[in-house]
């Protein structure tokens, strides 16, 4: 049986996928499973960063060997050029921390994505930009690509841009805690009483559902193939 890994930050990222999927908890970490006589396909979230997309795709790895992996999710636009609300296959992944480069199997895009240790706000989008000639910008699918290449497993990263390069956002790094989760009641309290950033967050809401939805579009095109 071939079994097909895709991680994902938050749930949200995964939803217009996942709807009808068997839904199962273990260790933190979200699951949903589908499966037919030939194929399991299993996805998994368990926070944003590095860190946790190591403790999804290791959750996964407890089943059984994985046979491809994809990197799904939310991502920040690099370019002006690049709209919210549109999904990429993406060529490959660049880990900012350390400059390193994998690449995404056949029938990837032409962009490049970057993941950063944390939420790029507009300076650091446009350092990642010029600095790596990147397109997009993500938390977790650097950790996916290495351990995919680790192992000789396919790799792909698809991901739906939820802000574009100028969007102007409140510093999300302060909610994020240390395993990744979001701290979403603290959030909740800080827009309550800072109505004037309410109109971008709205915004961002509304891309990240179309972002979700166009993410799940081209990843069951990459799985029919």
């Amino acid at each position: 049986m071939t079994r097909v890994a895709i991680i994902a930050a938050m749930p949200g990222e995964l939803k217009p996928l996942v709807r009808e999927w068997p839904h199962s908890t273990r260790g933190n970490i979200h699951f949903w499973a589908q499966r037919t006589e030939e194929e399991e396909w299993i996805a998994a979230c368990a926070g944003a960063g590095l860190d946790a997309a190591t403790r999804a795709f290791a959750g996964i790895e407890d089943g059984g060997p994985i046979d491809l992996v994809i990197s799904i999710g939310w991502a920040g636009a690099l370019k002006l050029e690049i709209a919210a609300g549109t999904a990429h296959n993406c060529a490959g992944v660049i880990d900012a921390r350390t400059g390193e480069r994998f690449n995404c199997d056949a029938g990837a895009g032409p962009l490049w994505l970057a993941t950063s240790p944390r939420v790029a706000d507009e300076p650091e989008k446009r350092r990642l930009a010029t600095t790596y000639k990147a397109s997009l910008v993500d938390m977790e699918a650097a950790a996916v690509a290495r351990l995919a290449a680790m192992r000789g497993i396919p790799f792909y990263a698809i991901k739906g841009v939820s802000d574009s390069l100028d969007t102007k956002l409140p510093d999300f790094n302060r909610f994020i805690a240390a395993n990744g989760r979001f701290k979403t009641p603290k959030f909740v309290l800080f827009a309550l009483l800072r109505p004037w950033i309410w109109p971008a967050l709205i915004q961002m809401g509304e891309n990240s559902k179309k972002a979700s939805q166009s993410i799940a579009e081209r990843l069951r095109e990459l799985l029919n193939e």
